[in-house]
């Protein structure tokens, strides 16, 4: 089994070996300089996270329980598609009144 992790590393050059070494004792000095600092912001972020205000109700079964998640979805999604006609719309005004003015239609 940990051969077959390892197969696909039998094929590198030495200047990819080299590469990777170089990476994975940057990471390790990275994780021994601020491995403290790391575990606290991932503690820190798990506590932020419980606070949140997630967009489903676990309490409900099936779609139901993304009502809310299914419904602000659809809102950005509509008002993505209404910006979207209103500059396109400005957009081919503009270019034909410019267009009247210049002379040049596109």
């Amino acid at each position: 089994m940990f051969r077959d992790l390892l197969s696909p590393l039998s094929g590198l050059t030495f200047f990819q070996w080299g590469l990777l070494a170089i990476g994975l004792g940057l990471a390790l000095w990275i994780l021994v300089r601020h491995g403290a600092g790391i575990v606290r912001f991932a503690g820190e972020t798990k506590a932020e996270l419980q606070k949140c205000s997630w967009p489903w109700n676990p309490q409900e079964q099936g779609p139901r329980k993304y009502k809310e998640l299914i419904d602000a979805t659809m809102i950005v999604a509509i008002s993505a598609l209404f910006l979207a006609a209103f500059v396109t719309s400005w957009d081919f005004l503009l270019v034909h009144v410019i267009g009247l003015f210049t002379h040049s239609h596109a």
